[in-house]
């Protein structure tokens, strides 16, 4: 059995650093073909283009100026509640990494000088949106079961 094409995967990238947005975006297209990627240089961006097009995942750093990355998934959370948000910063500490777990993220990462990082990068992406597009198709298929169930009295009685 062959698979079919690969769905793409947008991926909202979230850095004031307006270079290392950029090298994220661009090392992200090529370790996945299916990545495709959009930027914000701030979360008031960020949550601009999520509430007009949500993304597959976001990827966000954590220091920024005006709000950080977990004040952004905070407000992302209100409306998106299972949208996968990986937290992808250099300022790393066990403080910030418990309190994003804490928060609710999908995944940590802390950045590096190594480009071996945006593979393992591309990788909690794919899983993460595998995962998320995975329990909507079971939902769907569950409401449909359900729905065929609570209907099935009303079509034997009308076969009779």
């Amino acid at each position: 059995m062959t698979a079919g094409p690969v769905e793409p995967m947008r991926v909202l990238v979230v850095d004031d650093n307006a270079d290392l947005v950029d090298v994220v975006a661009e090392f992200l297209g090529r370790e996945h073909d299916a990545i495709e990627t959009a930027t914000a240089a701030s979360a008031e961006e960020a949550l601009e283009g999520i509430r007009a097009d949500p993304p597959d995942c976001v990827v966000s750093d954590y220091d920024m100026p005006g709000r950080n990355g977990l004040e952004l998934l905070r407000d992302i959370r209100e409306t998106e509640p299972d949208l996968p948000f990986i937290l992808f910063t250099g300022k790393g500490s066990e403080e910030i990494a418990s309190e994003a777990i804490s928060a609710g993220v999908t995944e940590y990462l802390q950045k590096g000088t190594a480009t071996e990082q945006y593979a393992v990068l591309a990788n909690r992406i794919e899983r993460a949106v595998g995962e998320r597009r995975a329990r909507k198709r079971q939902a769907e298929t569950q409401r449909r079961f359900t729905m065929l169930v609570e209907n099935l009295p009303g079509m034997a009685y009308r076969c009779r």
